[in-house]
C-alpha cells in the first residue's frame, strides 16, 4: 500500500509524562504552581532591576534579560502542556507543533548564549575591573544581548526549515509532553541521516562554544579569586559566581544530555523526563537562585516593600 500522509491530517500526538487519570491531575497541579512561581518570580527581577537604579549595571541587565526569557520560555510550552494534561490527551496540528518547537529551540538556544555573556560579564568585572567600565557599556550590552536573541532564533528557524521539509507518512505519536522538534525529526520519512547531521552540528556549536566561554571564564575567574588578599572581596567574588554556576550547571548538563551525547534506546521515557529539568525545573530556579543570597536584590526588594508600606499608611489630616 501507498503511504499516506497521516501527519499532515491528523497532526501529532503527544503521549505525554504519564496515561494515568490521577497522575495527570496531579501534574497538571504541580506544573501550573510552577509556571506561576515562575512568571511572579521572575517578572519581579524585572520590576526590581527596571525600578532601582543600584542595579542598573551589566549584571542585572543580562539578568533580566534572561528572566524575560524564562517566561516566554515557559509560556511557549507549560499552558499546552496543562490543557494536555487536564483534558487527558495531548493533539498538536502540525502548525501548532512547529510554533511551540520552534519558539522553545528558540529560547533554549537563545539561553545558551546568554548564559555564556554573563560569564564573559563577570570576568571582566572580576579579572579586568578597570577595562570594565568601556568593554561593557550601553552599547556593549544592547550588542551582546541582541545578539543572543537574533542568533537563537536564526538557529530555530534553520532546525524548523530542515525538519519540516521532510514528509511524515507513519506514526505521529511522539514521546514527549511537548512538541520538541528533536523528536518530531524521528518520525520523518526518507533518509533522514543528512539532517541529523546538519543539526547536530549546529547543536554542538550552540551549546558547545558559550560553554567554552563559560569554563575559560571560570578558570580565569577562579584564577583571581586564588590572588585575593582580601577576605571580604573574595567572599563577594565567589556569591556573584556560584550563583551562576549553578544555573549554568544544570542547564547544560540536562542539554547536553538530550543533544549532544548519543541516545539510548534502552530507556525510552529518560528524554523527557530530563526534558522536565530544563524545560519546568530550571526556569523557576533561575530567579531563586540568582537572588537567595543576592545582597543587592534584598535591599531593592526591602526599598519597594518599605515604599509600599508607607504609600498604604493613612494620611493624617490636622483640622484647624
Amino acid at each position: 500500500m501507498r503511504a499516506e500522509n497521516f501527519t499532515s491530517e491528523t497532526g501529532f500526538i503527544l503521549l505525554g509524562l504519564t496515561s494515568h487519570h490521577k497522575q495527570q491531575i496531579l501534574l497538571f497541579v504541580v506544573f501550573l504552581t510552577i509556571y506561576l512561581l515562575t512568571i511572579l518570580g521572575n517578572l519581579l527581577i524585572i520590576i526590581l532591576v527596571r525600578i532601582d537604579a543600584q542595579l542598573h549595571t551589566p549584571m542585572y541587565f543580562f539578568l533580566s534579560h534572561l528572566s524575560g526569557l524564562e517566561i516566554v520560555y515557559v509560556t511557549s510550552t507549560l499552558p499546552q502542556t496543562l490543557a494536555h494534561l487536564l483534558a487527558g490527551n495531548g493533539v498538536l496540528s502540525s502548525t501548532r507543533c512547529m510554533l511551540q518547537g520552534g519558539s522553545a529551540l528558540s529560547m533554549g538556544s537563545t539561553e545558551c548564549l546568554l548564559l555564556g555573556v554573563m560569564a564573559y560579564d563577570r570576568y571582566l568585572a572580576i579579572c579586568n575591573p578597570l577595562r570594565y567600565a568601556s568593554a561593557m557599556d550601553r552599547k556593549h550590552q544592547h550588542l551582546l544581548a541582541t545578539s543572543c536573541w537574533i542568533i537563537g532564533c536564526l538557529f530555530s528557524m534553520v532546525n524548523v526549515v530542515c525538519i519540516f521539509r521532510h514528509p511524515f507518512c507513519g506514526p505521529n505519536s511522539i514521546n514527549h509532553f511537548i512538541c520538541e522538534l528533536h523528536f518530531v525529526l524521528k518520525l520523518a520519512c526518507g533518509d533522514i541521516n543528512r539532517t541529523k547531521a546538519i543539526l547536530k552540528g549546529l547543536s554542538a556549536f550552540i551549546v558547545l562554544v558559550p560553554l567554552s566561554a563559560i569554563l575559560c571564564s571560570y578558570s580565569c575567574i577562579l584564577y583571581s579569586i586564588c590572588q585575593m588578599q582580601s577576605a571580604a572581596g573574595w567572599q563577594k567574588a565567589f556569591s556573584t559566581c556560584s550563583s551562576h554556576l549553578i544555573v549554568v550547571s544544570l542547564f547544560y548538563g540536562t542539554i547536553i544530555s538530550i543533544y549532544i551525547l548519543p541516545q539510548s534506546s534502552s530507556f525510552p521515557d529518560r528524554d523527557k523526563k530530563i526534558a522536565v529539568l530544563y524545560l519546568v525545573v530550571t526556569p523557576l530556579l533561575n530567579p531563586i537562585i540568582y537572588t537567595l543570597r543576592n545582597k543587592e536584590v534584598h535591599k531593592a526588594l526591602g526599598k519597594v516593600l518599605k515604599r509600599s508600606r508607607i504609600q498604604e499608611k493613612p494620611q493624617t489630616f490636622v483640622s484647624c
